[in-house]
């Protein structure tokens, strides 16, 4: 395994490391190092996980030994309560806690196995939810706060109602201080608790004090109740936030709340169910544990918080009533509720919702407690004595549309919110709570500059990382016109014209007819797409065949569901078309800012190319959206002297949100070194250079702009005819000396997304990132004589189908006199270690002029390593797509 030695830390890595995934780690120990926060971009496929791990884990070990074979650490132990460490423990206190966080278990599921590849063995645990870790054989049928109450319920109950398995857990985290020295997932808590009696919640709870890296779903930091749950030292920690890109979104609507009518009306009900439940109990088994006065009390806050609300003034239906966010305080004080007064209604929610799930245990189960929302929004609003975070909220009143029992009542149907403007909220408590670095990363975070602007945060590390891939696996251009020469552009001036709709119609049959296998289409709004697909259906050419006709004659088509339930099985229905040989493929209709568009992986023939059918802006009249822009256009002209970090125009937020979302989309295709696809932005307002300028780093040096449909055509189908020898390259045309330095490996890439594997194919995975890729290497081998002055064929043809894509190549590590090299370390600069080799500096001139001088003589065998200085600025990452190729990286030179 190569060791590597970046900013003085030697890094123990798996894989031969590429220029990139050397600069990422680099710019991760510098945060680590210096103290800062660092936002770090690099595409999938880069082994962006792993290498974030093994800096992470190679700097926290420089820092003293990992906690392994322990349950105590920094005076916590596992198993009981807070209490001294011994002195032989001494040396671990004040050591950083790891805390690593993505957006769902699913991609925490596949960090874990990362992990697992790697050398490192902190003491870890993932946190879960009850839904997910619960064994108790009626609790774990429950869901939401139901459930949590009910394992509150039967964890505090004394006798055969006592849960077995809490009553467990001290003592096996005691006799089992080993637990967590190997990384252990969800699913192996689990089959602990099941096996071994111990409940996998509380085992968590307890271990997650004791550990050097905590994996936990970003609303165990993002939420101030969970967080507050968390008991691990948060001075001197190190946050990690994977798949970051919709963290503003997140931290802005955990700070906020709605509370509609309908709901403020089911707690109305529920706080007259609890008077009567505690009436009865006093009636009939004279229990007075439950005061029916302070039930009746809140029932008649609630009634008249609803009357308040529905005497609020709102003059246009389509403004509504807005205030600014320090309104709300003025609302509740006519209903008495102050911070003195709201941790009483608080605790009378509490005790309420305990007695509504006692009830329901007795007769049947229920959907929850929404009193609980009410608890939540009073937490949010009186969650500061000074109410200072209040200036950067918004109360809004929305009137909706009215349900029948409303109508029958008289009562309006409306909506009290109270929206935060400023996510970095969430953000700066960890600042102020001393945490150390801060590191945001993802595949797609471009620009950068509204992110951290977003965030009010300093994020003096940057990167944008190139792509593992070459210029010749990805074609990206601009499509201004359609095949009639008709300007495509969806604003909403043109969106709903005839000639704009069948415009883009003809252009996507073309599309269907050159693109191989699997396409993705992607629309800025359900509305635009809906409009498009009914009237390719309807409208007919003059040959009396419609668009959409045209289109399935190439492509069987899906459309993505509004339902997320149904989601699923769209995606089973789009694999099982893509593998009918009746036709070339399937396409996918979708959404920006759609499930499609987000965490799924489209690679090889899943996904050949992306359409972007113009720019997801949201809607200007959307009240949340036009609240967003005021509050921002507010905050420029009042801090715009003196003011450190530079603020975000209302207008600039609102097209950098539409630029994400079409990064987003766009990063569906092209998902590891041997991929290849297209990227086809189908709307004239992409020619704009401050449009490229916010697309993703890597793809804006491929991005050409076609005036004629016609060159669109003839490029892209010589580029995907190219794509078919590529593939047949990889299997076929690969010499007897080039394939005795590639053996099949499984499970090599690191895997930075979440996927239905059931649903889409095996990945190729990668280790690299270069910008030759593999064919191009092939083709300096064979010479020139492919060129591509052939007549231009349908890429879709039968003979140019994929190859199969369940074996992946890795170049293995061949002997070589170059390692047999006099040790040479050089401060501030990274070297690498083999285990039978000594340590070579990669910058050593005699290597880099040896490398030089074979250079010309032997193209693929005999090239060195590109030499990698650890001195980047801070800024973003420059030119750094001219990268040496992959097999001249990976294969060592020969004798």
């Amino acid at each position: 395994m190569p060791t590597y030695k970046i900013r003085g830390i030697d890094v123990d890595f798996p894989f031969e490391a590429y220029d990139c995934q050397l600069v990422y780690m680099e710019k991760v120990i510098q945060s680590l190092q210096n103290k800062c926060n660092a936002l770090l971009e690099s595409p999938t496929g880069t082994g962006k996980t792993l290498c974030l791990l093994c800096a992470t884990l190679a700097w926290r070990k420089s820092l003293g030994g990992f906690s392994t074979g322990k349950i105590e650490r920094n005076g916590r132990i596992a198993g009981g309560k807070l209490d001294i460490v011994p002195s032989s423990q001494s040396e671990d206190r004040n050591l950083p806690t790891i805390v690593y966080t993505s957006r769902t278990h699913s991609q925490l599921r596949q960090v874990i196995q990362e992990l697992k590849r790697s050398s490192y063995r902190p003491k870890m645990v993932i946190l879960g939810s009850r839904e997910q870790l619960c064994i108790h054989e009626e609790v774990s049928l429950l869901r939401g706060k139901v459930q949590n109450n009910a394992c509150h319920l039967i964890c505090k109950t004394r006798g055969k109602r006592q849960c077995t398995h809490f009553s467990r857990v001290a003592d096996y985290v005691k006799c089992n201080p080993h637990l967590g020295d190997e990384p252990v997932d969800i699913e192996d808590l689990v089959n602990i608790g099941r096996t071994f009696g111990p409940c996998p919640y509380y085992i968590s709870r307890e271990l997650h004090k004791v550990v050097d890296i905590l994996f936990a779903p970003y609303n165990y930091l993002i939420d101030r109740g969970n967080r507050k749950s968390v008991a691990i030292d948060w001075d001197n920690s190190i946050l990690i936030f994977d798949e970051a890109h919709n963290l503003e979104s997140l931290c802005a609507d955990a700070a906020s709340f709605d509370l509609p009518s309908w709901l403020l009306t089911a707690c109305i009900s529920e706080a007259k169910s609890c008077i009567d439940l505690s009436v009865t109990r006093r009636e009939e088994s004279n229990d007075k544990s439950w005061n029916p006065d302070n039930f009746a009390i809140l029932r008649a806050l609630l009634l008249k918080l609803e009357k308040r609300i529905a005497e609020v003034p709102i003059e246009s239906k389509e403004l509504g009533f807005t205030k600014p966010g320090p309104y709300i305080y003025e609302l509740l004080a006519d209903l008495n509720v102050t911070h003195d007064t709201a941790t009483k209604v608080i605790d009378i929610i509490k005790d309420a919702a305990v007695l509504l799930e006692e009830d329901k245990q007795d007769k049947s189960k229920g959907t929850g407690c929404r009193l609980e929302s009410i608890s939540d929004f009073l937490q949010i609003i009186f969650r500061e004595k000074n109410n200072s975070h209040a200036n950067f909220y918004r109360v809004h009143v929305q009137e909706g549309e009215a349900n029948a029992a409303d109508v029958l009542k008289g009562k309006p149907s409306r909506t009290l919110s109270w929206w935060c403007f400023n996510p970095g909220i969430a953000m700066q408590e960890f600042s102020r709570v001393g945490v150390r670095s801060i590191i945001l990363t993802s595949g797609t975070l471009s620009p950068l500059d509204s992110f951290a602007q977003e965030l009010k945060l300093d994020f003096p590390i940057r990167l944008e990382n190139p792509h593992v891939i070459s210029s010749s696996q990805i074609w990206a251009g601009v499509v201004p016109a359609g095949p009639s020469g008709r300007s495509l552009n969806s604003s909403y001036r043109t969106r709903d014209s005839l000639e704009y709709k069948q415009e883009l119609g003809n252009a996507i049959v073309n599309f269907a007819r050159i693109v191989p296998d699997g396409l993705l289409v992607f629309f800025p709004s359900y509305y635009l797409l809906d409009q498009c697909i009914s009237c390719w259906k309807n409208m007919s050419q003059a040959n009396s065949t419609t668009i959409w006709e045209r289109i399935c004659k190439h492509k069987k088509p899906v459309v993505e569901p509004r339902q997320s339930s149904l989601f699923p099985l769209a995606i089973e229905d789009y694999m099982a078309k893509l593998k009918d040989t009746s036709t070339s493929g399937a396409i996918f209709f979708a959404v920006c800012r759609g499930k499609v568009s987000e965490g799924l992986d489209f690679a090889d023939h899943a996904g050949r190319a992306v359409v972007i059918t113009g720019m997801p802006f949201a809607m200007r009249t959307d009240p949340k959206v036009r609240l967003k822009r005021e509050y921002l256009d507010g905050q420029t002209h009042s801090q715009r002297d003196g003011c450190k970090l530079q603020v975000l125009s209302g207008e600039e937020w609102y097209g950098q949100q539409a630029s994400r979302a079409v990064n987003q989309a766009v990063g569906r295709v092209i998902r590891h070194r041997y991929d290849y696809g297209a990227i086809i932005f189908c709307d004239e307002r992409f020619e704009h250079p401050n449009r490229q300028t916010q697309i993703s780093l890597w793809i804006q040096p491929h991005i050409k702009c076609h005036s004629k449909f016609g060159d669109v055509v003839f490029t892209l189908s010589r580029f995907f005819r190219d794509g078919g020898s590529r593939d047949a390259a990889k299997l076929r045309s690969i010499s007897r000396e080039d394939t005795e330095n590639i053996k099949v490996e499984k499970n090599t890439q690191p895997l930075d997304k979440f996927y239905l594997d059931s649903f889409l194919s095996t990945r190729t995975p990668d280790q690299g990132c270069s910008s030759k890729s593999l064919s191009s290497l092939l083709e300096a081998k064979r010479g020139k004589d492919s060129s591509l002055s052939e007549n231009v064929f349908p890429a879709n043809r039968s003979s140019l189908s994929p190859f199969k894509e369940s074996q992946d190549f890795k170049l293995n590590h061949s002997r070589s006199e170059i390692y047999n090299e006099k040790k040479l370390l050089i401060p501030g600069r990274i070297n690498i270690q083999h285990q039978n080799a000594g340590m070579i500096d990669l910058t050593s001139k005699s290597l880099m002029d040896e490398s030089q001088s074979r250079k010309e003589l032997v193209p693929c065998s005999a090239k060195k390593r590109k030499v990698f200085h650890a001195g980047y600025s801070t800024g973003q990452i420059g030119n750094t797509h001219e990268h040496a190729s992959s097999a001249e990286r990976q294969a060592k030179c020969s004798s």
